[in-house]
């Protein structure tokens, strides 16, 4: 749902609401609170506050149970337009909300500190003995809040404004909904996530891990996790072979001219490392791709005969994201990008453009991605010359080219403003996860400004010189993010050709042992990933220790089975099935790898 759509819905109100009921809560126990903002998200809502001492989370219960209190007044939320002297006069003690106040009457900044395009209104709500400057929408009543419906969930650090060098603020998020039934899901899948959260499951199955004198934001691959990564980018060389991809290499630093030339550097200075100067020349590791497959493709003369040309990289980038932002393997500092650039005419471009999208649709239908949106990412007029290419005239004409290949193709999508590349639109594509966790995976973007810049070319059918339109497409993301998703969404249960140990042999006694490593080993011989539990353990402890590692098969032997030359067969599932000839499991096996088969 888009955030209008969201705006428009009682949830929002709701949960918008019942921030404010939040918000007083706090004030009646803490009086010297100093209150910032309490904007609705997605699925509830938070409020930020300077707290005279810090809160712990079973304050949460307190001011949760005077929340149940508060609604149960059935107090009116009633709106009162007041000019900027007036609401410095209700404010005068609250320094955050006169900062705010100072940005809605300049009409630069909205009561949550966003930009905006127009001068507005300025309006306080009221309820019961609490105030807020805020332009709603509210309940009319809180006894629309149901009771049993809401729970303040956790307490954060936030900077205000989501900048470092502000304050640090305290944080109260809590979650409403419109039935106690639907409050009773929410928790319950909340619980589910836990147990699928890839930073505990990374932990745990030795994917990634993370060390302060590496620094934060820079994963370090585990083995199994080097695995994971050979895997997805075997799959995309696969998919890019016979879509026509060509892969190139470029290097990890590059002079400051080139990213001065592309015009990132401008844009994107905030979110790179610091240069280093060498010999008087700037360097800086590089944030994306782009300028470099740029120089590639004009590296010499191109013909339209030669179009499409499609040039893809594993490209490692790095881009400085705040300390704050970090979040395991979903947001980092140094990253793998599947990352590839479509030089094509403007006849040409529907056709690549929608090659994309089905890609996509393949990667999804393989990894059992049932519900995404594909979102059309336009510029904002206002952000012309600052935020966006200032080309007015471009912007709508590869817009329009986007949503007609699109409707074109069949393929739903929404519009979302100002959520657009610097240099040209784009469809992000948001997907849920097996328990509903939604993420930003891929994007799709066109890039109608920077091959200008290079002064890229081809001569065209009529032998004169014309500048080909970029598409820049990442359908699995970076190795990080893909990966913590993929962790989340099988609860690391990776299917069988994901998974980095796909068969553990367990021998029952030491007498079966040398059977165990022969066999071991011609696993391996067949491309299959396999290993011998040669411990001392009880064979159900070497069991468990498979299950706990989610290993897909276990070959069990006993001395029956070393006799004659065969395996007993138990699935992560828990399914058995016994006396099978190795040969026989072999060719399910590899049959299961081969068509990378969700199947156990």
């Amino acid at each position: 749902m888009s955030q209008e759509n969201y705006q428009d819905t009682q949830l929002y109100r709701i949960r918008h609401s019942a921030a404010h009921v939040m918000a007083q809560a706090v004030l009646e126990f803490y009086p010297e609170t100093k209150y910032t903002i309490g904007p609705p998200v997605e699925n509830g809502f938070y409020y930020d506050f300077e707290l005279p001492q810090p809160l712990a989370q079973e304050d949460l219960e307190k001011i949760e149970k005077r929340m149940r209190q508060i609604v149960s007044g059935h107090h009116k939320f009633e709106k009162k337009i007041v000019s900027a002297e007036d609401a410095r006069e209700v404010f005068k003690d609250q320094p955050y909300k006169l900062e705010l106040i100072d940005g809605l009457e300049k009409g630069s900044l909205d009561e949550y500190g966003n930009p905006l395009n127009e001068k507005p209104e300025i309006s306080l709500y009221q309820s019961d003995t609490f105030v807020d400057l805020c332009r709603g929408p509210h309940v009319e009543n809180t006894k629309q809040i149901n009771p049993s419906a809401f729970k303040l969930m956790s307490i954060a650090g936030a900077y205000w404004r989501g900048d470092e060098k502000n304050k640090m603020l305290t944080r109260v998020y809590g979650t409403a909904w419109e039935k106690p039934d639907e409050l009773k899901q929410y928790l319950q899948m909340l619980e589910e996530a836990k147990k699928r959260d890839h930073r505990k499951l990374g932990k745990e199955l030795e994917i990634f891990m993370f060390d302060d004198e590496v620094g934060p934001g820079l994963p370090l691959w585990l083995p199994n996790g080097g695995i994971l990564i050979e895997e997805l980018e075997k799959l995309a060389k696969e998919m890019e072979d016979k879509a026509g991809y060509s892969r190139v290499r470029t290097p990890n630093l590059t002079k400051e001219d080139l990213f001065l030339r592309s015009g990132h550097l401008p844009y994107y200075a905030e979110s790179m490392y610091p240069p280093m100067e060498l010999e008087g020349v700037k360097y800086y590791v590089k944030p994306m791709n782009c300028p470099m497959h740029h120089k590639i493709f004009g590296a010499r003369p191109r013909s339209y005969r030669e179009l499409p040309i499609r040039l893809a990289e594993y490209g490692t980038c790095y881009r400085y994201e705040k300390s704050g932002e970090l979040i395991g393997l979903m947001r980092v500092r140094s990253m793998q990008m599947n990352d590839a650039h479509i030089y094509c005419s403007e006849e040409q471009f529907e056709q690549e453009f929608m090659g994309v999208i089905g890609l996509y649709k393949k990667y999804f239908d393989l990894f059992g991605i049932g519900k995404y949106v594909m979102r059309l990412s336009l510029h904002g007029k206002a952000g012309l010359g600052k935020k966006y290419v200032d080309n007015e005239r471009l912007w709508l004409k590869t817009e329009d080219m986007v949503r007609r290949a699109m409707q074109n193709g069949g393929v739903p999508f929404v519009e979302a403003v100002d959520e657009a590349a610097f240099y040209g639109p784009k469809i992000d594509v948001q997907i849920w996860s097996a328990v509903g966790r939604e993420f930003t995976l891929a994007t799709n973007q066109v890039d109608f400004a920077v091959p200008e810049r290079f002064d890229l070319k081809f001569v065209n059918k009529e032998g004169t010189d014309e500048i080909p339109l970029c598409i820049h497409r990442a359908p699995l993301s970076t190795h990080e993010r893909m990966i913590g998703f993929l962790i989340e969404h099988y609860a690391g249960a990776f299917p069988i050709w994901l998974s980095p140990e796909q068969v553990r042999v367990i021998p029952i006694t030491d007498g079966q042992n040398e059977y165990a490593i022969q066999l071991a080993a011609q696993l391996r011989e067949q491309g299959v990933r396999a290993s011998a539990d040669l411990n001392s353990d009880r064979m159900n402890a070497k069991i468990r220790s498979a299950q706990l590692m989610k290993v897909p098969y276990m070959l069990v032997l006993g001395e029956n089975e070393r006799a004659a030359g065969t395996v007993s067969l138990r699935g992560r599932d828990g399914s058995q099935k016994n006396n099978i000839p190795v040969a026989e499991f072999l060719a399910q096996v590899h049959e299961r790898i081969a068509t990378r088969s969700s199947v156990l």
